[in-house]
């Protein structure tokens, strides 16, 4: 069924360049089973790697993923200590194969509150997989599309007033450029898992004129197939960008 889903994306119209998800649902997965919340995260990660894997099968050229928002910071401090263990556990695991596999990837968020540990692995699972050329891969971990926004406003302030830019030459391309997402392509494809109808802050900008899929599967669940049929949809779909439609 996998390979039928696979052969007719693949022969169905264009295949999107850059997904985004919003992985959604690990606590509540954990919560049905009487698990402790933390089971629900990582058996998250089995699901990170589904997609990861899914999205190379099916041609896709970026893949970010919504790990860890800015918000997050304000859970209760043992769970936060566990995500980041999780988070270091995912690099010195997946690393070697991320490279091997050709997937380079980048951890897009703010940096300053990560400790040392963390900074490291990040700077090594960079380091080691910039060769990629398969996927691109976006971890958006302590990330907050409201922060990205106004970090890429101060940077131009700055070079405003240090001259190197005039105000009639700020443009939607300059912002852009300054984003963590620069130089890849907006989002075609929004997946939210379990159900929920909201981007939670999420690639404010980027996301203008992306289309919007959302599954009832909590994300440990969410593997190859429940991807296949979000492309699938969004194969289905007519993309105006605010034009008439054919």
């Amino acid at each position: 069924m996998l390979k039928d889903s696979l052969t007719r994306l693949k022969t169905n119209g264009d295949v999107p360049r850059h997904i985004a998800v919003i992985m959604d649902g690990n606590g509540r997965w954990a919560q049905s089973r009487q698990l402790p919340r933390m089971l629900g995260h990582h058996q998250g990660m089995r699901a990170v790697r589904e997609a990861v894997e899914g999205c190379i099968d099916a041609g896709v050229q970026v893949l970010t993923l919504f790990a860890f928002s800015e918000e997050n910071w304000a859970r209760p401090a043992d769970e936060v200590s566990s995500l980041m263990n999780f988070l270091d556990e995912y690099i010195s695991r997946e690393t070697a194969k991320l490279r091997r596999n050709g997937i380079k990837t980048r951890v897009l968020g703010d940096r300053s509150r990560f400790d040392s540990r963390t900074l490291t692995a990040i700077e090594r699972v960079e380091r080691e997989t910039q060769e990629g050329t398969r996927l691109q891969l976006g971890l958006c971990i302590s990330y907050s599309g409201r922060q990205e926004l106004t970090r890429a406003a101060r940077l131009i302030a700055e070079e405003v007033e240090a001259g190197a830019m005039d105000p009639d030459d700020i443009s939607e391309q300059s912002v852009a450029e300054l984003l963590y997402t620069a130089p890849w392509p907006d989002p075609d494809l929004l997946i939210c898992t379990s159900g929920e109808q909201r981007i939670s802050n999420f690639l404010l900008w980027q996301l203008a004129y992306t289309e919007l899929y959302v599954t009832s599967v909590l994300w440990p669940d969410f593997a190859r197939g429940e991807l296949f049929d979000a492309i699938l949809d969004y194969q289905a779909r007519e993309r105006r960008f605010g034009q008439v439609g054919s």
